[in-house]
């Protein structure tokens, strides 16, 4: 439970308080607990079993707890079938509003022909692997942040650090380059902070429910909730409440690059986080489930990876890769001069 200053914190789901699921606590299979009717609308919302009808009951039924099996072996919590203490505290947790498995976007998982051991990698991709492309390689894709749906307590230039950081965080492990732009409509990327229904047909919830969803090639929308507190630096913003945004930034340009959630609970692409977590650094999972959609940066190896948010996060450091990839960009910053 996320308490805030002593008190219990709101995060709403469907006008619900998901703050309300802990006396779902050790609710099992023949239990009729009130409650359990929107912890079904919950689960379907992020894929793990259909939509309920008008008629929902609070009793929990096989379908119920099939579901609850599904999300425990999907989040890589114990499989219990019950609603433990792990399970309710995963529920509670902010996250993406992206489905974990959504049926009209399921995700597949992949071997990683490199692990050792025959490990099988948790990364996912959204249906039929979306990926960005070009006619003329490399692959250089133009962002920018929203000059009006923003949120007035940040600074512009420390929301643009941040999303320069993010996007060189990827750009390092793959031959895909970022530049920033000014012209938001022609963006390939567009960046923005919104509450409530903000016209793309998913509407955010308020603080720490969905922090922020962003959609597959080659849509390019990334949008997070402006009802959040969010937080640049947490040695200067002590709120218990406070959502990293650089985290959460990080997180959903794997989304737009066309990455799903992945199962590991280290991986940036992992569904939740806490609130004054700080979670940006790629895992090897999220660096092969990348990579596996656009190939290997030539000058990027995975035993850098301890390096990263080091000098290779530096904000001017939008690129990463050949020096044909960095004279592209040069030349279309030129251009738009």
């Amino acid at each position: 439970m996320v308490v805030v200053l002593g008190l219990p914190v709101v995060h709403g789901h469907g006008g619900v308080a998901w703050h309300s699921f802990k006396q779902l606590l050790d609710a099992g299979r023949g239990s009729h607990v009130t409650g359990l009717a929107e912890l079904k609308r919950y689960l379907a919302r992020f894929g793990y079993m259909a939509k309920p009808g008008r008629d929902t009951t609070d009793a929990f039924d096989e379908h119920l707890e099939v579901a609850v099996r599904r999300y425990q072996t999907r989040l890589s919590l114990p499989v219990t079938g019950r609603l433990d203490n792990a399970t309710l505290d995963q529920i509670m947790s902010p996250r993406c509003g992206v489905g974990d498995d959504d049926v009209e976007r399921p995700v597949s998982v992949a071997l990683s022909p490199g692990a050792q051991g025959g490990v099988v990698s948790r990364f996912t991709f959204f249906k039929g692997e979306p990926r960005w492309t070009r006619s003329d390689p490399p692959i250089v894709l133009s962002y920018a942040v929203s000059p009006t749906a923003t949120v007035g307590y940040l600074p512009p230039a420390a929301v643009r650090a941040v999303f320069q950081r993010a996007f060189a965080r990827w750009a390092r492990t793959i031959p895909v380059g970022f530049v920033e732009t000014d012209d938001y409509e022609a963006a390939d990327i567009k960046v923005g902070f919104y509450a409530g229904n903000h016209g793309d047909g998913v509407p955010f919830d308020g603080p720490l429910g969905i922090l922020g969803h962003a959609f597959s090639p080659k849509n390019g929308r990334l949008h997070l909730d402006a009802s959040e507190h969010w937080a640049v630096d947490f040695d200067v913003d002590a709120t218990a409440s406070a959502i990293d945004l650089e985290s959460v930034a990080t997180h959903e340009i794997g989304h737009v690059l066309g990455l799903g959630h992945s199962t590991s609970p280290r991986a940036v692409m992992y569904p939740s986080i806490k609130p004054r977590e700080k979670k940006v650094r790629l895992t090897v999972d999220d660096v092969e489930g990348v990579q596996a959609l656009y190939g290997s940066n030539p000058q990027f190896s995975l035993s850098s990876l301890s390096e990263q948010g080091t000098s290779s996060s530096s904000p001017r450091r939008l690129l990463a890769g050949s020096a044909r990839l960095l004279c592209t960009v040069l030349v279309i910053l030129v251009t738009q001069l």
